[in-house]
């Protein structure tokens, strides 16, 4: 059993405060990933929670059981580090028996619990080799066994991917989607690529200069964002935000064209719209072409609109010329509206 429970969490170094009262609750077996621009705190909520660094203010419950100062060797939780941070001198069994001979674990029953973990993860032939003979993506099964092996109430994964090629990076990640559906030990997984995020987890936590913008599952966040800031950060492409004036329920846009909206509050409004949700069409917002990216079953025409930069996902592959200007249409029941900074409901 593995839960976990942040209270009103807050971090300062000195005067200035980098996380700003952070709470959340994260179920037993739940993989939860946080996810946001490098710099947004969400690895120093990490280190928080595993006690490798300290809370300023709130706390932080394991279990149900305040651990605030419980050291890290006490929580229950195993972490994989971006670095691998593996003992260059140790074999890989070495390496994943390490905690288990701190422990105390007698040998036999830790040799039966790494041998496990190894075919778990296809480590069997790879157990006598040293760091230094292996691959970046059998370092990283390396130190989620190690991880593995002591059997904790919560795994902590702090960017575990991002020293790996595009092509191990979808690989690893669909081995570790399997590992948890397999252990159903609770996850908690940081990482700046939203990709990666909605690919794993059950809930995201988007972050944002130490604040929480949304939490909510991945589609939850991509079909209903509550701020500007996650509607162009979840989603790729990113979502086309024009900003506008809204007079009398009307949304003025800078491309000319005029907008109906719910709204009643006059004042400066944002309309969204994902690529795909943009058609090519007779008329409709003008935009200007920049630049067409090929992607094989569709493309990305990326240009400006009233100045304001665009993109719109085509399946043809009648392509204009950068230059030229090409008319697109929104699909109405697509719109996502905001106002003050949050989503207003439509």
């Amino acid at each position: 059993m593995g839960t976990l429970r942040l209270s009103q969490i807050t971090k300062a170094y000195g005067t200035i405060e980098v996380l700003h009262g952070i709470s959340l609750d994260v179920a037993d077996g739940e993989f939860v990933a946080l996810v946001g621009p490098s710099g947004c705190g969400k690895s120093t909520l990490l280190r928080m929670i595993a006690g490798l660094d300290s809370v300023t203010s709130g706390e932080i419950h394991l279990n149900g059981t305040l651990v605030n100062e419980v050291a890290p060797k006490d929580r229950d939780v195993a972490m994989v580090f971006q670095s691998y941070a593996l003992y260059p001198h140790m074999t890989v069994r070495e390496n994943m028996g390490f905690a288990l001979r701190m422990a105390g674990v007698p040998r036999l029953k830790s040799r039966e619990q790494i041998d496990k973990v190894a075919e778990i993860l296809g480590l069997e032939l790879l157990l006598d080799r040293k760091p230094k003979e292996l691959s970046g993506g059998q370092m990283q099964r390396v130190a989620m066994g190690r991880a593995i092996v002591r059997n904790p109430a919560l795994f902590l994964f702090d960017e575990p991917l991002s020293n790996l090629d595009a092509k191990l990076r979808g690989r690893v990640r669909g081995e570790i989607k399997a590992l948890h559906k397999r252990l159903k030990t609770t996850t908690i997984y940081v990482t700046h690529d939203q990709v990666e995020a909605m690919t794993l987890a059950d809930r995201l936590v988007v972050m944002r200069d130490g604040i929480v913008e949304q939490i909510g599952t991945p589609l939850d966040l991509y079909d209903r964002p509550a701020t500007p800031f996650v509607a162009g950060f979840i989603g790729a492409p990113a979502m086309n935000l024009l900003t506008g004036t809204l007079t009398n329920g009307s949304l003025n846009l800078p491309c000319g064209l005029t907008l109906a909206t719910p709204l009643t509050a006059n004042g400066d409004a944002i309309v969204g719209i994902r690529p795909e949700h943009l058609t090519r069409s007779a008329d409709g917002w003008p935009l200007t072409v920049e630049i067409i990216e090929t992607m094989g079953n569709e493309s990305h025409i990326s240009g400006t609109i009233g100045g304001t930069p665009a993109i719109i996902t085509v399946k043809s592959r009648d392509f204009p010329t950068p230059g030229d200007t090409i008319h697109v249409t929104p699909d109405p029941t697509q719109l996502h509206l905001f106002q003050n900074g949050h989503r207003i409901p439509t």
